[in-house]
C-alpha cells in the first residue's frame, strides 16, 4: 500500500481523520504518516492542534517510505505554523527501519530544530526478542544506548513489552508513552504495563494507532478500553479508575507531547483547547454531580461516545460544532476517500501483480486483517 500511495491519497486521508477527531472531542492528535504537506494543510484548515511525524525509513530494505531529508524539509515548511498550532517532530518508523548513520542523524535533527522525536517501541514479543538478537540489549535500552531518549522530547508508541528496567530508563530520561490499548487487543500485542508506568510517574497518554489497527478515532472508546484493559489483564477490577483515564486523556496526554505548559487543563495562561459533551443522553443518566456518588468521571469514560460531543474549540477558536465541520464540508471529504479508494486498491493489484504475488486473498470485507 505504501509502494502506489500517491501525495493525493495521503492528503484526503488526512483531511477525513482530523475531521473524525475534531468531530469526536480530540483537539490535539500525533501522525505518523506519509506525504505530509497535505496533512499540514488539513490540519491548517481544519483547525485541530498536530504534530505531524513522517513514517521515515532509512533502510534499504524498507526504502518506499518517507526520509530524514523529506523528513526535514517538511520541519523547515510547516514546524510551528498555524500560530504555533502545527508542529513537525523527528520519525522513524522503528528502530530495525533505520541504519546506524541514520540514527546519528535523528539526533542532530532534533537537537538542531529543538524539536521531539517518535517511534515505536517494545509492541510485540517478537520486537523485544529481535532487538536482543541485534543489540544484545531490550529495545528502550538500545534506545538509550543510541542516545535517542537524549534529544529535547521522545514520545513512544506502544511499549507494551517494557520491563521493570525498561520503565525505569523511561522515568530518567521523561519519557512520553502513547498507549494504544485497542490496537494492542486487535493485533494480538498484549497488555501494556499502564499501571507499573503510571506510578513511576511516567507520561502515559492514550491513542487509537491509526484506523487500520483500530477502524475508528473515537478517543472516548480509547479511554474505556484502556480502564477495562487494565483491569482485565490484571484481574483488578479497581486497576486505572476513571480519573486516572480522564488524566490520560488531558493533563497527563499533553505531558506526554511535553505541551503540559500549552495544554490539558484549564487554567489561565494556557491555550484554549475545550470540549462540551451533552449529558442530555441515555447514557449519561443518571448524572450525579455532587457528594460521594458524584459520577461525572465514571460517565466519561465509561459511557460516553464521541458522538455525545457537541463543540469542540481550539486554541479559542470554535472547529466543529453539533455534529458539523465549521472549516470544511463533511460530506465532501468522505466522497474524497470513497473516490480514491479504489485507485488505491487498482495500483496496488497492479503492482502486486507485476511482482508475482497472489492477491485473491487480499481482498476481504474490509482492512481489518491488514497490517
Amino acid at each position: 500500500m505504501h509502494r502506489v500511495l500517491t501525495a493525493e491519497d495521503a492528503k484526503i486521508a488526512s483531511y477525513l481523520c482530523y475531521a473524525e477527531a475534531l468531530l469526536s472531542g480530540t483537539t490535539t492528535i500525533v501522525d505518523m504518516w506519509r506525504c505530509m504537506d497535505g496533512s499540514a494543510e488539513a490540519a491548517k484548515q481544519l483547525g485541530i492542534r498536530a504534530v505531524l511525524v513522517p513514517y521515515v525509513a532509512e533502510h534499504p530494505d524498507h526504502n518506499y517510505f518517507e526520509t530524514l531529508k523529506s523528513n526535514e524539509a517538511l520541519i523547515n515548511r510547516w514546524h510551528q505554523q498555524a500560530n504555533g498550532r502545527i508542529q513537525v517532530w523527528v520519525g522513524l518508523e522503528h528502530l530495525f527501519y533505520a541504519e546506524a548513520h541514520a540514527l546519528k542523524r535523528i539526533q542532530s535533527l532534533c537537537q538542531d530544530y529543538q524539536t521531539g522525536f517518535h517511534t515505536h517501541s517494545n509492541e510485540s514479543q517478537f520486537d523485544v526478542q529481535e532487538n536482543l538478537r541485534r543489540y544484545g540489549v531490550r529495545p528502550i535500552q538500545t534506545l538509550e544506548k543510541l542516545g535517542l531518549l537524549d534529544v529535547p522530547h521522545t514520545l513512544l508508541a506502544h511499549c507494551v513489552w517494557a520491563d521493570a528496567s525498561e520503565i525505569k530508563i523511561l522515568k530518567a530520561h521523561n519519557v512520553g508513552v502513547a498507549h494504544n490499548p485497542i490496537s494492542n487487543m486487535k493485533l494480538a500485542s498484549g497488555a501494556a504495563p499502564v499501571n507499573a508506568m503510571l506510578e513511576q510517574g511516567i507520561a502515559v497518554g492514550l491513542g487509537t494507532d491509526g484506523e487500520k489497527e483500530n477502524n475508528n478515532l473515537d478517543m472516548f472508546e480509547e479511554m474505556k478500553t484502556a480502564s477495562l484493559l487494565a483491569k482485565f489483564s490484571s484481574l483488578d477490577a479497581a486497576a486505572l479508575d476513571a480519573w486516572s483515564v480522564c488524566q490520560m486523556a488531558t493533563s497527563i496526554g499533553a505531558k506526554a507531547l511535553g505541551m503540559q505548559d500549552q495544554i490539558g487543563s484549564l487554567e489561565v495562561g494556557k491555550l484554549a483547547d475545550i470540549i462540551a459533551v451533552n449529558i442530555a443522553t441515555p447514557r449519561m443518566t443518571p448524572l450525579v454531580d455532587e457528594g460521594r456518588l458524584f459520577n461525572l468521571y465514571s460517565n466519561l469514560v465509561h459511557a460516553v461516545q464521541g458522538q455525545d460531543v457537541v463543540m469542540t474549540m481550539v486554541g479559542g477558536k470554535v472547529v466543529a460544532e453539533h455534529g458539523k465541520l465549521l472549516n470544511a464540508d463533511l460530506q465532501i471529504l468522505i466522497d474524497e476517500v470513497n473516490r480514491v479508494t479504489p485507485l488505491l486498491f487498482k495500483r496496488r493489484d497492479a503492482w502486486m501483480a507485476q511482482k508475482g504475488t497472489a492477491v485473491n486473498e487480499l481482498h476481504r470485507d474490509s482492512l481489518e486483517e491488514t497490517e
